[in-house]
C-alpha cells in the first residue's frame, strides 16, 4: 500500500483570504474614512495636533502589521505541515516499533522460525528485565531474564523457541515485560513491530501512519523506534 504526495496534497499550504483578513481590510478602510472626515471637519482654530495624527496613523499601521503577520504565520504553518507529510512519506516500507504486545511467528519452507522484533520503553534503568512470551490462552511459551537495562527504548528479537527448545508454531503471541527493581517486578509498556504502508495527512495538520489491517492507523508521534 502506498501514498502519492502530489500537488493536490500540498495545496493546503496555499492561503486564501480568510474572514479575519476581510474584517481587517474593512476596519482599515473605515478607519481611514473616519480620519479623513475628521480632518475635513476639524475646527480651524483647534486643528488636529501632529502627535494625534501620528497616533491614529500608527493604529492603521498596527492593523496592517497584524494582518501581514497572520498571513506570514499561515504560510509558515502550511510549510511545516507539508514538510511533516513529506518526512512521514519516507517511512513507507520501513519497520517501526509502536505501543503493542504482539509477536508474530512464521515458519519458512525449511522449518525455521522467523519472528517480528519487539521492544520496551523504560522510564528508568532496571536491575533486570524479565520477558514472558505467551500464547493466546495465556499459556507461557518461554521466559527470559535479560539482566540490567538502561532507560530508554530497548529492542529485542525472539528465536521462536519454546521452553522445551522446540520451534513455536506459526501465529501471534503475546509479550509481557517486567522491570525488576530489587525484588519488586513492575510491568512496563511494551512495543511491537509493524510496517508502514502509507501516510494520511489530517485536517489538524498531523499525520497518520497506516500500519495495515492488524494495527490500523497511528499517530506519527507513536513511533518509538525505526528499525
Amino acid at each position: 500500500m502506498s501514498t502519492t504526495i502530489d500537488s493536490a496534497t500540498l495545496a493546503r499550504v496555499s492561503s486564501t483570504p480568510t474572514t479575519q483578513t476581510k474584517q481587517s481590510a474593512e476596519l482599515r478602510d473605515n478607519f481611514m474614512e473616519l480620519l479623513i472626515t475628521q480632518l475635513k471637519n476639524q475646527d480651524p482654530l483647534n486643528p488636529l495636533e501632529n502627535h494625534e495624527m501620528t497616533s491614529q496613523l500608527a493604529q492603521i499601521n498596527t492593523v496592517n502589521g497584524i494582518e501581514e503577520l497572520n498571513e506570514t504565520l499561515n504560510g509558515i504553518t502550511g510549510q511545516i505541515e507539508a514538510n511533516r507529510t513529506l518526512q512521514a512519506a519516507s517511512l513507507i516500507g520501513q519497520g517501526v516499533l509502536v505501543p503493542g504486545d504482539r509477536v508474530l511467528v512464521e515458519q519458512d519452507g525449511e522449518g525455521q522460525s522467523h519472528t517480528t522484533p519487539f521492544g520496551v520503553m523504560l522510564d528508568q534503568p532496571a536491575s533486570n528485565l524479565r520477558i514472558t512470551i505467551s500464547a493466546s490462552d495465556s499459556t507461557t511459551i518461554n521466559q527470559y531474564d535479560l539482566g540490567p537495562a538502561q532507560a530508554g527504548v530497548q529492542s529485542f528479537s525472539w528465536d521462536g523457541r519454546t521452553q522445551q527448545g522446540e520451534q513455536a508454531a506459526s501465529g501471534a503471541y503475546r509479550v509481557r515485560i517486567e522491570s525488576l527493581q530489587g525484588q519488586e517486578a513492575v510491568s512496563v509498556p511494551t512495543l511491537n513491530y509493524a510496517q508502514v504502508g502509507g501516510v494520511t495527512p489530517t485536517q489538524d495538520g498531523n499525520v497518520k501512519l497506516d500500519l495495515g489491517a492488524i494495527y490500523g492507523q497511528v499517530d506519527i508521534q507513536d513511533i518509538k523506534q525505526i528499525l
